[in-house]
């Protein structure tokens, strides 16, 4: 009797319909059991194919800390996946690979000598019109209310998986806005480009939308010290504040 081949798919549509049925339990002991079983082997090594094949070199930390790291951050966001706007293995792929850009320390120096610089528009400039203040407690207060309202409302505001890939984009220039170094708007949208294989007039109407509901955040949260989040319409909704 012929030996069946092994499948070389290790996160095909198995692993994909595992983390629907992850997050369709809040049993923790069913969800560990899912995981441990269905899910970990396929991310473990989703982080190690994209850390070899995009080469990342510029890690101070052993390659197996990093791996662990990817994997960590794709389970703090398996619970975004929605199984009818793609695929899993391309949603978790870009989550690892945008995780990696982010942290693969010296890239600012191959950004500097790229072409793509010169197609960059000057139609974003992040400390307007997000109002990035880094030195003021009020700031990281109001970064993590934004991202909150963000991580709820995503996927409500932007329906194309591409449109979806751009602002999730942004929003992990925010996260990890301790590690970049050079906050120019030209660099930030090569970095988005990098990040997201997407030309620059979609970035410009993705971060144009944000625009919108980040300056209805700042004011809220400067006039109350929240963040209304929205229900109905935008400006009507229950407020979301910081906990403690």
């Amino acid at each position: 009797m012929a030996r069946k081949k092994k499948s070389k798919i290790y996160f095909g549509t198995a692993a994909q319909d595992a983390i629907v049925e992850y997050n369709s339990t809040t049993d923790p002991i069913l969800r560990n059991k899912i995981y441990k079983e269905r899910i970990q082997y396929p991310f473990e090594k989703l982080a190690e194919n994209i850390l070899n094949t995009f080469k990342f070199s510029y890690f101070d930390v052993p390659k197996e800390d990093v791996m662990n790291e990817v994997v960590s951050v794709l389970i703090q966001k398996i619970h975004m996946y929605q199984e009818d706007k793609g695929r899993a293995f391309s949603y978790f792929s870009i989550i690892a690979k945008n995780h990696l850009i982010l942290h693969n320390n010296g890239n600012y120096k191959r950004f500097k000598n790229t072409s793509l610089l010169s197609e960059m528009p000057e139609t974003w400039n992040p400390e307007n019109d997000f109002n990035e203040v880094q030195t003021t407690n009020e700031y990281h207060e109001f970064k993590e209310l934004m991202l909150k309202y963000w991580d709820k409302h995503l996927t409500r505001v932007f329906t194309k998986k591409r449109d979806i890939q751009i602002a999730d984009a942004v929003l992990e220039l925010f996260r990890r806005s301790q590690y970049i170094e050079n906050f120019n708007k030209k660099h930030l949208y090569l970095l988005i480009r990098e990040m997201t294989d997407c030309k620059t007039h979609y970035i410009t109407k993705v971060v144009n939308e944000m625009k919108k509901h980040q300056k209805k955040m700042l004011n809220d949260y400067l006039e109350t010290g929240y963040i209304q989040q929205e229900s109905n319409s935008f400006w009507e909704g229950e407020y979301l504040y910081e906990e403690n």
